[in-house]
């Protein structure tokens, strides 16, 4: 069993390189991707990510410097970030719907060395928009207002002027020795960080939750033994790699157990049934509204569902209907939710397989092993069953703490190890946990964490702008969608339109407002902290400042 410690993942690899390596011996003629045109077995997987770990050490990448991903889910996100581990250094996954601005804060806040990126995704050139972005500054690299970046490399055949395309890239690393590469990966602790995950903070800055190789691998250990990932099982990972669920829950898990990735760039309801039906798709984890328009698409029928067995969800609430759906319908055996955030490794629980619908719907069962969970009142003391508090979390799986941010952590972790999790919920009398509410106002649209604080400090960037404040409102489609109170300067014009228009330019989509209302001025505690409770409760704008 996953729990008993002489299976611990952890003990045996050490590493993610030690797990990459292992991986391609055991499962060598066995297909690790499946990227379109693009089949890679587990022995081909290994080789490609031991070049490009060669192709790391020619650039420069020390041990513990950072490298970034900034590209879609493909097999070369796939091959770079585990290349750039494999050298030794630690993985900075960037956000695909962050803008310009915002992918620059994640590089100059981690200092990243090197940055794989894409070259245009969705109409976008991240490039361009990168280049934008950063030109101000004194920085020797290809981009001066990033002082520490000294090479970007374009995830394609070709790049602009002063960037690298992928195939150069990789040609560099020829000249590096095969026993260099695995000294390199060889010196690795199973303590070393693997990655900086970023999440938001009450403050509005992201914060880079630092988690250990060991960390990784015994919490996918898990997650793959609870959710029943098997050998040969065929895994189409939409949820996008910079994200724990896509990379960990996904990549690494299909590592962990010899299964066959299926990346899938964009979340398109015809491109992943048309996936699943050709690629005979078995296993199919996402936010409960990728399966909800799986459901209901007009299509479903004309495509062969029948391999499906395994869905894992979470992020909100799933309608009971949902699960039962996906078993009389679809027929899938095992559906399950579980609940997790970036800084615990991105799982704390998880529903077992038998569990009864309505737990599975209404819980995100019950705390994996090795963790403890407790849900206590203001006072800190320990709520009643099924009475609601903040949800605190202590195991091996909780960050060593923020990247370089000691308060930020210290507010985060209590000194007996206890991670504050922000989130309000509700232990039933077998332990199964319901989320209810979120400290830190959080709302999530169709699957990806907005953070208000953030969107706040985003909008206030606009000249015309004195005050803002946002929440989440329900969306039909999405589940929550991002709405704003705003106060003009004086002698502005601003209209809804005018603002919702900026913030698409501005921000990623999901973390865009939908809806707009304009106040002469927002409520107030004594204290000065805003009142969102009077912003839920419906505080009307001036007429028509509702877009």
């Amino acid at each position: 069993m996953c729990g008993d410690l002489e299976s611990r993942a952890d003990l045996e690899y050490g590493t993610l390189p030690g797990l990459v390596r292992a991986a391609a011996e055991r499962h060598g003629p066995r297909e690790a991707v499946a990227d379109g045109r693009t089949r890679l077995s587990y022995a081909e997987l290994g080789e490609r990510v031991e070049r490009a770990a060669a192709a790391c050490i020619a650039s420069g990448v020390a041990p513990g410097d950072r490298v970034a991903v900034w590209a879609p889910n493909t097999v070369d996100w796939i091959v770079s970030a585990l290349g750039a581990v494999t050298a030794g250094a630690t993985l900075v996954p960037v956000n695909t719907r962050f803008k310009g601005v915002e992918a620059a804060y994640v590089l100059r806040r981690t200092r990243a060395k090197l940055l794989f990126v894409t070259g245009t995704f969705l109409g976008t050139s991240y490039v361009a928009s990168l280049r934008r972005a950063a030109q101000e500054g004194t920085g020797p690299g290809p981009l001066p207002g990033l002082p520490h970046l000294e090479e970007v490399v374009v995830l394609s055949d070709d790049a602009p002027a002063d960037f690298v395309p992928w195939r150069d890239f990789l040609a560099t690393g020829e000249a590096v020795p095969r026993a260099t590469v695995r000294t390199r990966a060889d010196a690795l602790r199973p303590d070393s960080p693997s990655d900086i995950v970023f999440t938001s903070g009450t403050t509005g800055h992201p914060k880079g939750a630092v988690i250990t190789h060991a960390q990784t691998l015994r919490a996918y250990d898990v997650w793959s033994e609870l959710a029943g990932l098997q050998e040969g099982d065929r895994y189409l990972i939409v949820n996008p790699f910079f994200h724990t669920f896509g990379y960990k829950a996904g990549v690494i898990a299909c590592l962990l157990r010899g299964a066959t990735m299926i990346p899938q760039p964009v979340f398109s309801v015809p491109a992943a049934l048309a996936n699943i039906a050709a690629e005979r798709v078995s296993v199919l984890p996402g936010p409960p509204t990728l399966h909800q328009q799986i459901l209901d698409h007009p299509d479903r029928e004309r495509h062969d569902l029948s391999a499906l067995r395994l869905v894992v969800t979470g992020a909100a609430v799933v309608p009971l209907q949902l699960v039962e759906r996906l078993r009389d319908e679809l027929k899938v055996a095992t559906v399950l939710t579980a609940y997790g955030l970036s800084e615990s490794s991105g799982i704390v629980t998880m529903c077992r397989r038998g569990d009864p619908p309505e737990v599975i719907a209404s819980t995100s069962g019950r705390a994996i092993p090795g963790t403890e969970i407790r849900v206590v009142d203001a006072a800190g003391r320990e709520t009643a069953p099924g009475d609601p508090g903040e949800v605190l979390v202590r195991g091996y799986h909780v960050m060593s703490g923020y990247f370089e941010d000691p308060a930020g952590t210290a507010r985060a972790i209590t000194p007996d190890g206890w991670l504050r999790t922000g989130d309000v919920g509700a232990l039933d009398a077998d332990g199964n946990l319901r989320i209810t509410d979120r400290i830190k106002d959080m709302f999530i649209v169709g699957g990806f964490n907005a953070y208000p604080a953030e969107i706040e400090q985003l909008l206030g960037r606009h000249p015309d702008l004195a005050e803002v404040a946002v929440i989440g409102i329900p969306d039909a489609r999405l589940g929550e969608v991002g709405k704003v109170f705003a106060v003009r300067r004086a002698g502005s014009c601003l209209t809804a339109d005018d603002l919702i228009a900026w913030s698409r330019r501005e921000m990623a989509n999901y973390k865009v407002p939908r809806e707009v209302a304009f106040v002469p001025a927002l409520p107030r505690n004594a204290s000065g902290k805003i009142l969102k409770t009077r912003l839920r409760g419906g505080l009307p704008g001036p007429a028509g400042a509702t877009a």
